[in-house]
C-alpha cells in the first residue's frame, strides 16, 4: 500500500520536475526557482529557494554523489549548483541559445547532456564544464533524455515521437521511429545491467502524448550493434503520460499523467499495483528515492506529494523476544530460521539432541542468522566445540535447515544465490541479480569483483537496495 506522508506547497507556479539524491530532494518550477529539501524530514534548506534562471526551470537532476544539482531553463542555460551552499558553480550556455528543455547527468558524473527546443543536443564534460560534442535532430524539440547505467550511451526523446540512442561521440546507434504517436514526453533507463552470453541488455521506459507507458529492451551485441525491442505497453492512464521513473532497484515503475493520476507498476511483470489520485491538475513529475521507499510526484497544481510505499513487514524481533521461550516445534517454522531468536535456537538444539551446546550458544548470543552462518572454523575457534562428531552433527543439521527452506516453499527469488538463505537486506549488483548485502559484500571483497552467477567481472561494485523485493519478502513472511 502507499501512504501520503506530506505535501510541499512552496512553488508559485507549475512544478516541472523533481529529483532525489541520498540525503536531498529538489524541485523546479515555472516560477524560475528550484527548491531543495532534506529527504529525511522534507524541511527546506536554509539557502532555498535557488534563484538564477531568467525563465521557468524545466528539469533538475543530482550528480550521483549528491554534491551537485543541475537545472535547465527556457533562458537557454543549464546551471550547476552546489548542494552544500546553494551557490551557482557553473552556467552552461546551450549552443544556438535555444530554450533548454531537458538535462541529465551520467551515473558516473563524467558527462551531462542538455537538449533544446531546436532539436539540438549538447554533451558536456561535467568535471571541467566544457562543451565536448553537439548533435541534432531536425524539426523537433528535445524533451527527454536518459543515460544508460553504464554511462556509455544515452537515449533522447522528442516531440517528433522518436527515441534515439547515442554514444559519447554523438553517433546515432539506433533510431526507434514513432515510438510514441504525437510525441515522447519522458524516458528513463532502469538502473540494472542484464548480461548473458554475447549480449548486454538494459531496460528503458518511455511515455508520451499517446497516453501510453512503454518498456523496451535495449540490447548491445559484441559486434557493437544495438537493438530496441518493445516488451510491454502499459495502459493504466487515460490521458497523455507526462513523466516516468524507475525505482533504484529497477523493480517498480511510476508515471504521472494529464488525467491527474499517478500509477505504480511492477516493472518486471508489467502489472499495475497502485493508482494514486491526490493531485488536482496534471501530474508533470515523479521520482523514487534511492535510499528509502518513497515516491515524489509534482503537478501543475503547484504541489509536490511525498508517498511512502509500505513493505508489509511486522516487528518480528519484538514478537520473537516475547514468545520465543513458549514456541514449540510445530509453531516455530523452519521457513524463517533467519528470524529465530536466541531462545528459538536453544529450543531447536534441545529438540535435535544437541542440548550440550545450549550454554555455549546462549553465552555467544546465537540467534537464527548466526546459526545459519556457522562454519567448522567458527565452531572450533570461537565457540570452542572440540568434539569432531558434535561439530559434524551440528553442521549437518544446519544444512538441513537451509535445504528445508527450499523444499518447504520459500520462493527461490527470496533466497540469496550465495547463501541460499531468506534475504533480509536484498541488494542488486551490477550483474542484475539480487543478493543478501552481507553475502555479496563479502564475495566482492574476496572474489576479485566477479559475479557469483555469471563469473564475469562486475562493471561496478555499487549495490542498490532492492526495496521491492524486501517488501515482497515482508508480505510473504507476514502470510506465513
Amino acid at each position: 500500500m502507499t501512504t501520503l506522508i506530506c505535501t510541499l506547497q512552496d512553488h508559485r507556479d507549475d512544478v516541472n520536475w523533481c529529483a532525489f539524491s541520498g540525503k536531498l530532494f529538489a524541485t523546479c518550477s515555472g516560477d524560475k526557482t528550484l527548491r531543495m529539501y532534506s529527504s529525511h524530514d522534507f524541511s527546506e534548506l536554509p539557502f532555498s529557494p535557488l534563484s538564477g534562471h531568467g525563465y521557468g526551470v524545466h528539469c533538475c537532476c543530482f550528480s550521483t554523489c549528491g554534491q551537485f544539482l543541475a537545472s535547465c531553463s527556457t533562458d537557454a542555460t543549464t546551471m550547476v549548483w552546489s548542494t552544500a551552499t546553494g551557490e551557482i558553480e557553473a552556467v552552461l550556455e546551450h549552443p544556438g541559445r535555444s530554450p533548454v528543455r531537458i538535462c541529465v547527468l551520467s551515473p558516473d558524473s563524467a558527462h551531462l547532456v542538455s537538449g533544446a527546443s531546436d532539436g539540438t543536443l549538447a554533451l558536456w564534460d561535467f568535471p571541467s564544464k566544457k562543451l565536448r560534442r553537439t548533435g541534432a535532430v531536425n524539426d523537433t524539440t528535445m524533451v527527454a533524455c536518459s543515460f544508460s547505467p553504464c554511462s556509455q550511451v544515452f537515449v533522447s526523446g522528442s516531440t517528433y515521437g522518436d527515441l534515439r540512442l547515442w554514444d559519447l561521440d554523438m553517433n546515432q546507434l539506433h533510431a526507434e521511429k514513432n515510438a510514441h504517436d504525437l510525441g515522447v514526453t519522458c524516458c528513463t533507463f532502469a538502473p540494472s545491467i542484464l548480461s548473458g552470453g554475447q549480449v548486454v541488455q538494459f531496460r528503458l521506459a518511455s511515455c508520451g502524448q499517446d497516453s501510453l507507458l512503454k518498456i523496451w529492451a535495449v540490447s548491445k551485441f559484441v559486434s557493437g550493434g544495438y537493438k530496441m525491442q518493445l516488451l510491454h505497453t502499459l495502459t493504466g492512464q487515460s490521458a497523455p503520460v507526462l513523466s516516468c521513473a524507475y525505482s533504484s532497484d529497477g523493480q517498480l515503475l511510476v508515471s504521472g499523467s494529464v488525467d491527474k493520476t499517478v500509477t505504480v507498476y511492477d516493472a518486471n511483470n508489467a502489472v499495475l499495483l497502485y493508482t494514486l489520485n491526490q493531485h488536482k491538475r496534471y501530474v508533470t513529475a515523479c521520482c523514487f528515492s534511492p535510499s528509502s521507499p518513497l515516491i515524489a510526484t509534482g503537478s501543475m497544481d503547484k504541489t509536490v506529494n511525498i508517498w511512502r510505499l509500505e513493505d508489509g513487514c511486522t516487528d518480528h524481533e519484538s514478537s520473537d523476544r516475547a514468545s520465543s521461550e513458549e514456541r514449540t516445534s510445530a509453531s516455530r517454522s523452519k521457513l524463517l530460521v533467519s528470524d529465530w531468536s536466541e531462545g528459538d535456537v536453544s529450543a531447536w538444539l534441545v529438540e535435535e539432541g544437541l542440548q550440550g551446546l545450549v550454554d555455549k550458544f546462549r553465552a555467544n548470543n546465537m540467534d537464527g542468522t548466526e546459526l545459519l552462518s556457522l562454519t567448522k572454523e567458527t565452531l572450533t575457534s570461537e565457540l570452542h566445540v572440540e568434539s569432531v562428531g558434535l561439530r559434524g552433527k551440528l553442521l549437518r543439521k544446519v544444512e538441513e535447515l537451509k535445504s528445508g527452506s527450499v523444499c518447504l516453499g520459500i520462493p527461490d527469488e527470496f533466497l540469496c544465490p550465495i547463501t541460499r538463505e531468506l534475504m533480509r537486506e536484498p541488494v542488486i549488483a551490477a550483474d542484475g541479480y539480487s543478493y543478501e548485502r552481507g553475502a555479496i559484500d563479502s564475495w566482492i571483497s574476496t572474489k576479485n569483483r566477479s559475479s557469483p552467477m555469471t563469473n564475469l567481472p562486475l562493471i561496478t561494485t555499487l549495490l542498490t537496495p532492492n526495496h521491492t523485493l524486501k517488501m515482497a519478502i515482508g508480505r510473504w513472511k507476514t502470510n506465513h
